[in-house]
């Protein structure tokens, strides 16, 4: 098991540095296999298609993203520092790569690719419900989705932001992510009032100071 797993690693590896030295559209199966010494029926036994490729290629981000979220520290920060963090881990962990990564996307925008289109959506849709998930996010019904509407926009405006930002350390990307989580909470606060308000902040609403002696706690 554990040399399949290493087999299917490297077939990953070695196809995106292909497509580090040519160009993702350029990449054949054919070619992966000769640059490992295997042949196609080894790539077959691990991936039906080139694409499937790419979906391995984002599970690395996907867990990379969830490492982050198992720090020890984690589970204390405000929800929109959680949120932050977490999404910019999945960048950071493609950053190396990113011109390939860009290849990647751009590839499945091509008219005619509905094939290939709709399961992206669907990758979008399961790295989205990991970020909820690894920021501990459990709202319900209505609220749920509405959360689930605005973190998408924001991942996916925040991925495109990304490709083209040749800024040290991905510094633009961070800002413009930060501002988005914070125009997302102002919206929030605005949508939901003050005993609602706190998705990116937590959600919990701290209980009040106890009076102090001799001062009577006001009633509501």
């Amino acid at each position: 098991m554990a040399a399949n797993e290493e087999l299917r690693e490297a077939i990953v590896d070695a196809a995106v540095a292909r497509g580090e030295r040519e160009h993702w559209e350029a990449v054949r199966l054919h070619d992966v296999a000769a640059d490992l010494g295997i042949t196609l029926d080894d790539i077959r036994r691990h991936f039906r298609e080139k694409e499937d490729l790419v979906d391995a290629w984002f599970d690395r981000a996907d867990a990379a993203m969830l490492g982050a979220a198992a720090a020890e520290s984690f589970a204390v920060l405000p929800t929109r520092e959680r949120l932050q963090r977490l999404i910019m881990a999945w960048l950071d962990h493609l950053a190396p790569h990113r011109k390939v990564t860009r290849e990647m996307i751009l590839a499945k925008f091509e008219p005619g690719h509905l094939h290939i289109q709709i399961p992206a959506l669907m990758r979008v849709s399961r790295t989205v419900q990991w970020v909820r998930e690894g920021a501990a996010r459990d709202a319900t019904f209505v609220r749920r989705a509405l959360e689930e509407t605005a973190l998408t926009t924001i991942y996916l405006a925040t991925f495109f932001f990304w490709m083209s930002d040749a800024s040290e350390g991905s510094a633009r990307t961070r800002r413009f992510l930060e501002r988005s989580l914070a125009g997302a909470e102002r919206l929030d606060h605005v949508a939901w009032g003050c005993n609602f308000c706190g998705w990116l902040r937590g959600g919990v609403q701290a209980r009040p100071a106890a009076p102090a002696d001799g001062v009577e706690e006001p009633t509501l």
